[in-house]
């Protein structure tokens, strides 16, 4: 019998690894408050992930540079098999914390499917595959919670226990179906420094080829980030909008952004280059936000959110693109590890700047300053174009 596709088996654990981690939504603050009841630590929980992750995916990329992709892809996901086992027998908070700790060191995933896909993708064809990583995510992010939502007539723990099953069982097809995509002679020798992930902060900082780039990744998810943590809470202070209906509009800004990341982004690459999808994406996205603060009622919000998710679906697939055409073959690991290493700092900063914005300057300073701000990583990502000299013109 033929094996599956080995980019079958990463789009499949890119999409268990979010739908798992969204699993968790409609259920985590229940359980916790069998401990403590208060946001803060809610708040925290997701804070010591996105800190872990932090800490450890660049160092996983650089890893995968040495002994290839295949190990560090199946070790991430067992480990988040083990984070989601732990987290639903813990008996105390700090178990819960320990649990959210080891899914974010072992949260390596997305980099390290990145890199895989870079591997066994020709240049011109990956900003296509990235899409294709781009619609794994949004589908797990619209099944993840309607998914866990069913579950919970079973038992409060039943989505978490899903959650490590799908992990387990993925580990298992990984093990005995998926194929290595670095040959022993693209690995390259990593030093100590490169697992110091600080340091492979400052030396991705101090390229020149990609500095720019990443700028703009940083500064797109950090405001994203913002944008998703204050988001439910502006349209219900603003428009009354219970939760019921602030779901379907997640799931339907979802479900523009698979389509555009799986489908319209393969044909869009071809005819417009992934420098200038990328500037687009990042000027709607600042469009949408001006739009949601400039809106007099709900009743505009799907058009808002429409342009958000044509904006997001084009720029992500597209900046990934960019960043890993820039690099050498042996140097995607590191290279998109620390990338990712970048969205997990953003997922921190940024909704911490934007929930202060909301709550101490006025409920519609996170969205026009997110669109200021937006304006800025368009900036940074035109100008590292320039110095490749592969800058379009955004009209043509």
């Amino acid at each position: 019998m033929p094996k599956p596709s080995p980019l079958l088996f990463v789009l499949l654990t890119v999409f268990i690894d979010l739908a798992g981690g969204s699993l968790l939504v409609p259920v985590l603050p229940y359980l916790v408050e069998r401990f403590r009841s208060d946001a803060l630590t809610i708040g925290l929980l997701s804070s010591v992930f996105s800190v872990a992750q932090f800490l450890a995916t660049p160092v996983l990329g650089s890893l995968s540079d040495r002994f290839g992709r295949r190990p560090v892809l199946i070790a991430c996901v067992f480990g988040t098999a083990v984070s989601y086992f732990l987290f639903a027998l813990a008996g105390n908070l700090w178990l819960m914390f320990v649990a959210r700790i080891i899914a974010g060191a072992t949260g390596g995933v997305i980099a390290t499917a990145q890199a895989y896909i870079a591997d066994v993708t020709p240049p011109e064809k990956r900003t296509q595959a990235f899409g294709l990583i781009g619609a794994a995510f949004g589908l797990g992010f619209i099944l993840g919670p309607a998914l866990g939502g069913a579950l919970l007539t079973i038992d409060l723990n039943a989505p978490v226990y899903c959650a490590g099953f799908l992990a387990l069982a993925n580990t298992v097809l990984g093990y005995f179906t998926l194929a290595e995509s670095l040959p022993p002679e693209r690995r390259r020798a990593v030093g100590w420094q490169e697992l110091n992930p600080l340091g492979q902060l400052v030396r991705l900082a101090l390229d020149t080829k990609i500095r720019g780039l990443l700028a703009g990744f940083f500064t797109f998810n950090a405001v994203f980030a913002g944008f998703t943590s204050i988001f439910a809470l502006s349209i219900r202070d603003r428009f009354g909008w219970g939760p019921q209906l602030v779901v379907w509009l997640f799931v339907f800004i979802g479900v523009i952004a698979t389509v555009v990341q799986g489908g319209l982004i393969r044909k869009l690459v071809p005819r417009f280059g992934e420098a200038r999808l990328a500037l687009w994406g990042l000027a709607l996205v600042a469009l949408a936000f001006g739009l949601v603060a400039a809106i007099p009622s709900g009743d505009w919000l799907y058009l808002t959110q429409a342009v958000l998710a044509l904006g997001v679906g084009l720029a992500t697939p597209s900046l990934r693109g960019l960043i890993s055409n820039s690099v050498a073959d042996n140097e995607q690991g590191r290279v998109l590890g620390g990338s990712q290493s970048l969205v997990s700092l953003a997922q921190v900063i940024g909704p911490l700047a934007a929930s202060v914005c909301y709550d101490y300057l006025g409920r519609l300073v996170p969205f026009w300053g997110g669109a200021l701000v937006m304006l800025a990583a368009v900036g940074f990502v035109y100008a590292n174009l320039r110095r490749q000299q592969s800058a379009p013109s955004p009209f043509k």
